[in-house]
């Protein structure tokens, strides 16, 4: 299968660069963007073949990975559509973009729509999909080595899933850095410098959450393991229920999950 990624941005390139690592696909991948610099850069470097025009390279390829931002994709459908051809396999990793809004924009079927997440940097993301049913078991299986290149994926059995987990794994680690920010906060209140709290609180989170992944016990029962009653930890617990910080964080998944449907019928 012949591969081409349209966007080199933070997630276009990340993928294109795990795909080719892996060694899933047996030709080069082709990389289309228009900052001619950065297309020279990487042409120089040796693994991808690059492009800055559309028309030069949709034509070569079986599947196309689409990783722009989601308000350029009309003028990128406008130029792409003619060359679609029908048996071309789209991959989107727009946020909010729904498979219906792609199949109208390139006159082609067969749409994998997928949410990723910022960690698919470091080899450690975790990347939703959903297939539409005109995409082939053997392709969906593809799909998934690809998207899996980055860490994990997951196929989700409807298309609003997609729109959930944008709420749980693709927006969750900036969730998890307000707690992060918020701890470092707490140190430097203290008088700790940068440094030593960055070391105290990342530290503890890694330790934690190492002990859940490790461990069979829930949030809860750690919860109960760390802190005593009357105790340091209690009163802090105490405080963050008295401030709803729990049920805050998960208006803020619904809110995000709300911005994501209105999105998608852009």
């Amino acid at each position: 299968m012949k591969l081409l990624v349209i966007g080199a941005g933070n997630m276009g390139l990340t993928y294109a660069k795990a795909i080719a690592d892996s060694n899933i696909l047996k030709s080069k991948i082709m990389i289309m963007d228009l900052d001619e610099a950065k297309m020279q850069q990487l042409q120089a470097e040796g693994t991808f073949e690059t492009y800055t025009n559309v028309k030069e390279c949709t034509p070569k390829a079986d599947a196309i990975m689409v990783a722009v931002k989601p308000q350029h994709k009309d003028g990128l459908f406008a130029d792409m559509k003619s060359l679609m051809k029908p048996e071309q396999l789209i991959i989107s990793v727009m946020a909010g973009v729904s498979i219906a809004t792609i199949q109208k924009g390139l006159g082609v079927d067969k749409v994998v729509r997928a949410m990723p997440n910022l960690p698919a940097q470091l080899g450690l993301g975790m990347t939703t999909f959903f297939p539409d049913n005109s995409v082939s078991e053997e392709e969906q299986e593809l799909v998934d080595q690809m998207l899996a290149s980055t860490g994990k994926s997951l196929r989700l059995s409807k298309e609003d899933d997609i729109n959930t987990s944008t709420a749980v794994s693709g927006s969750g680690p900036a969730f998890i850095f307000y707690f992060i920010q918020s701890m470092l906060d707490g140190a430097k209140h203290y008088g700790y410098d940068d440094a030593t709290a960055k070391e105290l609180v990342t530290q503890t989170f890694a330790g934690a959450l190492e002990q859940y992944i490790k461990g069979d016990l829930t949030p809860e029962e750690w919860m109960k393991r760390v802190a005593s009653k009357g105790g340091t930890t209690q009163a802090a617990l105490d405080k963050f229920d008295e401030q709803e910080v729990r049920a805050g964080i998960k208006k803020g998944m619904i809110a995000c999950y709300d911005r994501a449907i209105e999105l998608s019928k852009l």
